[in-house]
């Protein structure tokens, strides 16, 4: 398996534990040749801090089963914004109006949108 594979797969996981936590609007953008910072940002938005919290959490614990843990980590206190950094991968959990203000999406629109079902 080729190490974008492997990174895709991750992907993958981080979404399925996204989905279980009811994440809502889950879109992961492509950064390859466009940020040296990381090859994909993997955001989702929830209702309540609460909710965001609990998809961090669950996508933490998920993936420390397998032994992989994040770099860093922002936002958890609040949790309106929170920032997982997993090297290749950062993932974005928003609180809905949050998520809508800093407009990540369109920060980065000259990033393809990946197809999560294709990965």
């Amino acid at each position: 398996m080729t190490e974008n594979q492997k990174i895709k797969n991750l992907v993958k996981r981080m979404v399925e534990h996204m989905e279980e936590k009811h994440g809502q609007n889950i879109t992961v953008l492509d950064l390859q040749g466009i940020s040296s910072m990381c090859d994909y940002f993997v955001i989702s938005s929830a209702t309540s801090e609460r909710q965001v919290k609990a998809i961090a959490e669950g996508i933490r614990d998920g993936l420390e089963e397998e032994a992989i843990f994040p770099t860093h980590v922002e936002g958890l206190r609040e949790a309106r914004w929170i920032l997982l950094d997993y090297g290749d991968i950062i993932v974005h959990l928003f609180v809905q109006e949050d998520r809508d203000h800093y407009g990540l999406e369109t920060i980065w629109k000259d990033a393809p949108v990946v197809n999560i079902d294709t990965l």
